[in-house]
């Protein structure tokens, strides 16, 4: 395994959550929307970036074909501020770590429905590797570890 997307389950895909609490971790992540890209911020950093990333959890996912991937779902604002959208996405969350569900977002309601598989599908075949080790690849060059990153430097208007 040399790639692990990070990504929310397609609107067709049936997902599992890795059932285990140690294969979820709440991160403090950038999100460049442009590029399409996924950033992890590290705990030093944090104070100094305060207002640049939000809080969410990386769950470890997989859908029918096997592909794993991480399914990052927004947490409240340090406020308390809880949308319908990052709400819906934890409940989804949730209920795929027993069954296969598929998400799907309804702009009419402000969140993701949910459905459940209506027949019996086989456990999935979760890899190996742990948590971490998962995280380290999927992330291997989207860790902002420094202060003079290129993306702090990109939303700081410096590049």
């Amino acid at each position: 395994m040399t790639t692990i997307p990070v990504r929310k389950p397609g609107p067709q895909d049936f997902v599992r959550v890795h059932p285990a609490a140690e294969y979820r971790e709440d991160f403090p992540i950038i999100e460049l929307r442009d590029d399409r890209e996924v950033y992890i911020v590290t705990a030093a950093l944090v104070p100094e970036l305060t207002g640049e990333f939000v809080a969410k959890t990386l769950y470890t996912t997989i859908n029918r074909q096997g592909t794993v991937f991480f399914w990052p779902v927004r947490l409240p604002s340090p406020d308390g501020k809880d949308m319908n959208w990052w709400r819906s996405g934890r409940e989804a969350a949730a209920l795929a770590t027993r069954d296969w569900v598929r998400v799907k977002s309804n702009m009419n309601l402000g969140a993701y429905e949910t459905f459940r598989a209506e027949s019996a599908m086989s456990e999935p075949e979760w890899p190996e590797l742990g948590f971490w080790d998962l995280i380290k690849i999927a992330f291997r060059d989207h860790l902002v570890d420094r202060i003079d990153h290129p993306v702090i430097k990109r939303l700081r208007g410096q590049l």
